[in-house]
C-alpha cells in the first residue's frame, strides 16, 4: 500500500559521506577589528553575516571547519548525484527567505517526495494495515497534544500504554526520527510546539550547496576554531589560531553541545543560566548510511521512503533511489542510532545490510557497491544532529536566546517553534544580527521579520525536520 500523505515523511533525510564543498576563506590574516564578529558559518551564521553586511557594517565570520555549512554539507563527488550529508529539508515556502534566495541564485527547489510505503516483514503493508498504523499515529499525536496542555512531561509518559504492533514505529516516527531523541527523552511541549508543515522542499543541488553559495562574498575565515572569548557589556575579543579579533558585539551560532563541551573558554564564564539552558537542549543523534545499489534490487521507485512495522527502537528509515539514482540511505536515530554510530562505520554498514536483508531478502546485500556513513556525534565542531528539549525544559530555548553582555546566541536551538530545522537556524541568525545591530546603534527601527511570528499550521502526523 503506497501512502500519499506528506506528513508521514517524518525523517527522510539525505545521506552522508565525505563533504567536498568549501567556502571562501581569507587569503590574508584576520582583521584585528570588526563591528560584529560571527562565530560559525552554518545557516545561522551566514544569515547573520548577510544581514550585517547589508547594514553596511564590518563583519567577519570565523568557522572551525574547513568548509561553510555547519550541519548543511553537500557531497558532490562520492556518488553519481549530489546528496546532503546532514540537513536537507526546508519549509514555509511562502515566507522562507532561503527558498527565494535559492531560486535567485539559479538553484532548483523541488517538492519533497510524497510516496511512502510500510514494510511488514518482506511484504508491503496492506490497505487495512496502513490505515491501522495511521490511526495509531493520530491517536498518539492527540495524546501528546492533550498532555502538553497539562504540563511538560516526557512524550513517552504522555502516550497511551498500548500501541500494539506499531509501538516501535510510532516511537521512531514521533521521537528519534523527528528529533534525534527517543520519546522518553523528549519534552512533550517541545514536540507539540515544533512547527510541523505539510509542504516540504529540498534544493536539487543540495542544501549545503545553497548555504555555501549564500556565503559567497562574505568575509569567512575557515579552519579557525575559536579557543577563547573575552566579553563584557562593551565589547568582545575572540581568539583563534588565525588571530585575535576585537568587536563591538559577537553572534555565537555553535551548537548547544559545543557550547557546553568546554572547548571554547569564556572570560568571564558564561552565566550558569545560559549553560543550564544549553545542557537541557542537547543534540539528538541522527545519521545516514549511504549504499550504492545498482540495478534497483529493491524494486522501488525514485525517492521512495520505507519504514517497517517494528515493536522496538532498533529500526530505521530508507530513502531509496535518490533523485532517480542507484543511491539509497538508511537513516538511524535516537539511542539506538547513537549506540550504533559509536561502534563505527563498519558496524553501521553491517546493520544497514542486515536490515535490508530482513525486509527485502538475502540477495539485496550482494548488490551493495560503494558505502559511506555519517557520524555526527563524533564531529568535533557539532557533536550531534539537532537540539531537542528534555522533559520539563522547553522554556530553555527562550533562555538560550537571551543576550549575554555584548554576545548574542543564535542557531536552531534558540528557536521555540522551528528548532531542528534550517529555517529556524536562518531566522535565528537574522534576529541575532538585528539585535546586535541595534546594540551598536546601526539599526534604529524594529525590522520587519522575514518569517511570520504566528505559529504555522500543524500536521496531524510527523513532518520532516532537517535531517
Amino acid at each position: 500500500m503506497t501512502m500519499t500523505r506528506r506528513g508521514f515523511l517524518s525523517a527522510s533525510a539525505a545521506i552522508a559521506a565525505t563533504p567536498v564543498l568549501h567556502g571562501r576563506a581569507f587569503s590574508a590574516p584576520l582583521p584585528r577589528e570588526a563591528d560584529i564578529v560571527v562565530i560559525g558559518a552554518g545557516a545561522a551564521g551566514i544569515a547573520a553575516a548577510r544581514r550585517i553586511q547589508a547594514a553596511n557594517r564590518k563583519v567577519v565570520v570565523v568557522e572551525a571547519a574547513n568548509q561553510i555549512g555547519g550541519r548543511c554539507i553537500t557531497d558532490t563527488s562520492s556518488f553519481e548525484v549530489p546528496f546532503d550529508r546532514g540537513a536537507r529539508w526546508m519549509h514555509n515556502p511562502d515566507a522562507n527567505p532561503m527558498i527565494k534566495l535559492a531560486r535567485g541564485a539559479g538553484l532548483e527547489i523541488v517538492t519533497a517526495p510524497s510516496g511512502q510505503k510500510i514494510r511488514i516483514g518482506r511484504r508491503n503493508a496492506r490497505a487495512g494495515e496502513t490505515e491501522d498504523f495511521l490511526a495509531t499515529l493520530v491517536k498518539a499525536n492527540r495524546a501528546l497534544d492533550d498532555a502538553s496542555r497539562r504540563g511538560d512531561i516526557s512524550c513517552a509518559a504522555a502516550l497511551p500504554k498500548e500501541l500494539g504492533d506499531w509501538g516501535g514505529t510510532v516511537d521512531f516516527m514521533l521521537g528519534a526520527g523527528f528529533s534525534g531523541k527517543d520519546l522518553r527523552d523528549l519534552s512533550v511541549v517541545d514536540k507539540v510546539r515544533a512547527g510541523d508543515h505539510n509542504l516540504v522542499f529540498a534544493c536539487r543541488q543540495g542544501l549545503g550547496t545553497l548555504i555555501a553559495k549564500l556565503g559567497d562574498g562574505l568575509p569567512v575565515s575557515l579552519s579557525a576554531p575559536v579557543s577563547r572569548i573575552a566579553w563584557s557589556n562593551r565589547d568582545v575579543t575572540v581568539e583563534t589560531p588565525a588571530g585575535r579579533i576585537v568587536a563591538r558585539a559577537a553572534i555565537i551560532t555553535v551548537s548547544s553541545n559545543v557550547l557546553t563541551d568546554g572547548n571554547i573558554k569564556f572570560a568571564p564564564d558564561l552565566p550558569k543560566r545560559t549553560l543550564d539552558a544549553a545542557s537541557k537542549l542537547s543534540l539528538g543523534s541522527y545519521d545516514h548510511i549511504a549504499l550504492q545499489m545498482p540495478g534497483n534490487p529493491l524494486g522501488l521507485s525514485r525517492d521512495d521512503v520505507i519504514i517497517e512495522q517494528s515493536t522496538s527502537n532498533k529500526t530505521a528509515l530508507l530513502l531509496a533511489n535518490i533523485g532517480g539514482s542507484s543511491l539509497c540511505s538508511i537513516d538511524v536515530a535516537g539511542s539506538f542510532g547513537r549506540d550504533l554510530s559509536a561502534q563505527g562505520e563498519a558496524a553501521m554498514v553491517a546493520f544497514a545490510r542486515e536490515w535490508l536483508t530482513k525486509l527485502f531478502g538475502s540477495d539485496v546485500a550482494n548488490s551493495v557497491r560503494k558505502t559511506a556513513a555519517t557520524r555526527w556525534n563524533a564531529s568535533p565542531y557539532v557533536l550531534g544532529a539537532m537540539s531537542a528539549a528534555s522533559p520539563g525544559n522547553q522554556a530553555s530555548r527562550r533562555v538560550l536566546a537571551e543576550p549575554v553582555g555584548a554576545m548574542f546566541l543564535a542557531g536552531e536551538a534558540t528557536h521555540e517553534t522551528q528548532w531542528g530545522t534550517v529555517d529556524g537556524a536562518w531566522e535565528s541568525g537574522e534576529r541575532a544580527a538585528d539585535a546586535a545591530l541595534r546594540r551598536i546603534g546601526a539599526l534604529k527601527d524594529e525590522p520587519v521579520s522575514s518569517v511570520p511570528t504566528k505559529r504555522p499550521p500543524k500536521s496531524r502526523h510527523a513532518a520532516p525536520r532537517s535531517f
